[in-house]
């Protein structure tokens, strides 16, 4: 009973701390993913442990403490690998951002590609083998490369827009090193908007190709 009752209130803790930090701590704390990621593995595992054992409590404690363990260690890996990956590429037009259980790349179609095009720009070309570089480095995970239009032309036409581009920058990715089994590649056309597609600004955002790094479980 007193295990549950600290465990409850562990989970409570963390799942508050978290809660109350603002984006701009977020931001600023290097440590904030894996602390993230610590918070998240102890949730689940506390869930999986009970569900899991015949003492609900013990199972539970067992579980958090696993799961804080691995939440955390994927957080801190990931944020070693974000880094990496930044200094290699040296462009802001191209970001990097962790979202916790994986990294998202974005390359906006307009520093990518030249308009209506699925050519990638010959300078760009330099910052996706970058990426590989990063890839092949960071062996453990999973790539998803993503392409997405704006709502200009038939739901057609950008569905295969957005497969072309996709394709265009997984290609770079595997002929510098990343293995094909590592990489899926796909269209989403405008179907995934990131911005309003009423406005110019809003449906430059919503040009662009996303490669997702998943660690492998």
């Amino acid at each position: 009973m007193i295990a549950k009752k600290t465990l409850v209130l562990s989970l409570v803790s963390l799942t508050a701390l978290s809660a109350c930090q603002t984006s701009t701590q977020r931001i600023q704390d290097p440590n904030y993913r894996t602390q993230n990621g610590a918070i998240a593995g102890a949730v689940g595992g506390a869930i999986l442990g009970a569900a899991f054992s015949d003492n609900k409590s013990a199972g539970a404690l067992r579980g958090a403490l696993i799961g804080t363990a691995i939440g955390g260690g994927i957080g801190a890996n990931l944020d070693a690998q974000a880094a990496d990956m930044r200094a290699r590429l040296g462009n802001p037009n191209i970001t990097v951002t962790n979202m916790g259980d994986y990294l998202l790349v974005n390359l906006p179609q307009d520093v990518t590609f030249a308009t209506g095009s699925a050519n990638v720009r010959p300078d760009l070309a330099r910052d996706i083998q970058s990426i590989a570089a990063n890839l092949v480095t960071y062996p453990n995970s999973n790539i998803e490369v993503v392409g997405h239009t704006d709502n200009v032309g038939t739901a057609a036409l950008n569905q295969d827009l957005s497969e072309r581009r996709a394709y265009a920058v997984s290609s770079l990715l595997l002929s510098a090193g990343v293995p094909a089994a590592r990489v899926v590649t796909y269209g989403k056309g405008f179907n995934q908007p990131v911005a309003s597609n009423d406005s110019e600004a809003g449906r430059a955002k919503n040009r662009r190709v996303e490669i997702l790094v998943r660690p492998k479980s």
